[in-house]
């Protein structure tokens, strides 16, 4: 009985010992470096220059083109004439209304002659009343018919004048409506005149953008796309406040400040905002996680190789990226792949093909 007595509480012991449970194996993960740049410095759009001020110009009144003496890009002085209508019909009407003048001035004459006999009589008690008011009442009326018929012949004179088009100021044509022989309306646009010296870069721009634009009226660098070089400031003059209904864009006036001769209407130019200093990093849309509500992203402290959970904000959303604008340091390793099934205080081991360097804006 005795050694079975010693060897129970060997038995014992061995029946509470359990194996030694292996280590947890870290996860591999995919990371990017944050690598902090000035916001925006990469964030242009593409316009079109084109001039402030720009008049529609046309006949006053209807008639058949004779000729159209300018074409788009020619330059004019103000009082030239641009284009000519046919006058056949214009100078007839005005040898009508010279007619009707003369016959008004006769009967005119005529009536004011019968008054003044009238009256004499009248003076003298050799007619009667009734017959000298209604010797009047001739009076009057020819001399109505002569005013009408003075205006009307100032009327077809000034018909006359408009076949011709005149350029109200110094300028450049930028388009034509009509060409010769072609009948046109009074109102029909046949050249269109813009001022050289006042120019507007126009931009079509996404609701996006202006989430994180405060200044309603920012300033703007543009430049000419066939030369990067020459940049000219400008500040936002007008933005429309409805969208395009076909591209859901708005469309953007810039003025332009200290205007080269290079720059030329039509040209395409790109812009961006001046002055935009703060410090931003893009990570892939990937990279983002959701913490009660609000945009998170996945910390690598590499000494202890474990994760954490940072709050960030986000200054705007792209394609395939995501602007942040604060939250990150220069340095910080962000998990960029499988975000959500991450947990905080998690081991992990970076990927082989893990990415080296940053796209961050």
């Amino acid at each position: 009985m005795r050694p079975c007595i010693l060897l129970l509480p060997l038995l014992v012991a061995l029946a509470g010992c359990k194996p030694e449970e292996a280590p947890v194996e870290a996860r591999f993960v995919r990371t990017i470096v944050v690598d902090l740049k000035p916001i925006g410095e990469d964030r242009h759009g593409i316009g079109e220059v084109k001039p402030r001020y720009e008049s529609d110009l046309s006949f006053r009144v209807a008639g058949k083109v004779l000729s159209r003496l300018v074409d788009v890009g020619a330059w004019v002085k103000q009082g030239d004439t641009l284009a000519t209508l046919d006058t056949q019909d214009y100078q007839n009407r005005l040898r009508s209304a010279e007619a009707d003048v003369r016959s008004s001035e006769a009967a005119f004459v005529e009536a004011q002659g019968a008054e003044e006999r009238q009256a004499k009589l009248l003076k003298d008690g050799w007619t009667p009343r009734a017959t000298y008011d209604t010797v009047l009442r001739n009076l009057r009326a020819a001399e109505a018919k002569l005013a009408a018929a003075k205006a009307n012949l100032d009327l077809t004179q000034d018909q006359l004048n408009y076949t011709e088009l005149k350029a109200d100021f110094d300028g450049v044509i930028t388009a034509v409506g009509a060409e010769a022989g072609q009948n046109v309306n009074a109102g029909q646009m046949v050249v269109k005149l813009a001022r050289p010296a006042d120019k507007d870069a126009v931009f079509n721009i996404a609701e996006t953008v202006f989430t994180d634009v405060s200044d309603p009226y920012p300033e703007v660098i543009v430049w000419p796309l066939s030369n990067p070089g020459l940049t000219v400031e400008g500040v936002v003059r007008e933005i429309s406040p409805v969208a395009d209904p076909a591209t859901r864009t708005y469309t953007v006036k810039v003025t332009l400040k200290n205007l080269p001769p290079q720059l030329r209407f039509g040209m395409s130019i790109g812009g961006r905002l001046k002055g935009r200093t703060t410090l931003a990093a893009a990570l892939p849309l990937s990279a983002l996680f959701e913490k009660d509500g609000s945009p998170a992203v996945w910390v690598l402290d590499q000494q202890s190789s474990s994760l954490t959970l940072r709050p960030i904000t986000v200054a705007r959303y792209e394609a395939n990226t995501v602007v942040v604008a604060s939250g990150l340091a220069t340095g910080d390793i962000v998990v960029t792949a499988g975000v959500n099934t991450l947990t905080v205080g998690q081991k992990v081991r970076l990927a082989a093909a893990n990415l080296a360097g940053s796209n961050s804006k």
